[in-house]
């Protein structure tokens, strides 16, 4: 049976956007954001997903979206993810990690290039509050209003009623990846979906326990 994978803040529709585990036969993409200009099959907020059902897609996916909210949206938006999800669904999530930002900026300074991207070299305040050239470009969508470590997003998800959840630290692209589980997987499927789901050659996992419990 087809699975059903939501696109949150899917953006322009081009290759390579949606994480490789859902481009095979197995999975229909739905595409939501809150920019009618992309084509998006449902035009919502993260943090009001009401078109999509209550225990109807198989997976959330997230690249790069929660970092756009305020602080107190955050918790609105992780809850909608969850309430979307059936129950045996899980939520894939990657942003920005703002630990690895603060330790670039303190011993290189801000106008260190933290990457090199297909738009040029990336700054720790592009990292931090939106990539300038989008916004200088009139695009606001693109602006940061929060942030998050690797412990604050594995509490968040915990807080939104994920009964498990991983998170992982790719310091390389400054980027936190994490899996929130619905219902708690065994140890295997649980090492099955990380070997899926978060990057290869990336750093030790971050986080790793049911909610409640500290990140190391």
């Amino acid at each position: 049976m087809t699975k059903r994978v939501l696109h949150v803040g899917c953006g322009a529709q081009t290759p390579g956007k949606l994480h490789p585990v859902f481009e095979d036969q197995d999975w229909n993409e739905v595409r939501l954001d809150i920019d009618a200009s992309v084509s998006p099959d449902i035009v919502a907020s993260m943090t009001d997903m009401s078109p999509v059902a209550d225990g109807t897609v198989d997976a959330v996916f997230s690249s790069h979206n929660l970092e756009h909210l305020y602080p107190h949206e955050v918790p609105v938006a992780l809850a909608e993810f969850r309430r979307v999800l059936r129950s045996d669904g899980f939520a894939l999530i990657t942003l920005p990690d703002l630990q690895e930002v603060a330790r670039l900026v303190a011993s290189e300074g801000l106008s260190a290039t933290a990457y090199m991207s297909a738009l040029g070299p990336i700054e720790p305040l592009d990292i931090l509050f939106g990539y300038r050239g989008a916004l200088a470009g009139g695009n606001l969508f693109m602006a940061h209003h929060t942030g998050f470590t690797s412990a604050s997003l594995m509490g968040a998800l915990g807080s939104a009623g994920f009964a498990a959840v991983t998170v992982q630290r790719v310091p390389s692209s400054f980027s936190l990846w994490a899996i929130g589980f619905c219902t708690r997987p065994g140890e295997q499927e649980l090492q099955e979906a990380q070997d899926r789901m978060l990057p290869l050659h990336a750093a030790v996992l971050a986080a790793r326990s049911e909610p409640g419990l500290a990140a190391t």
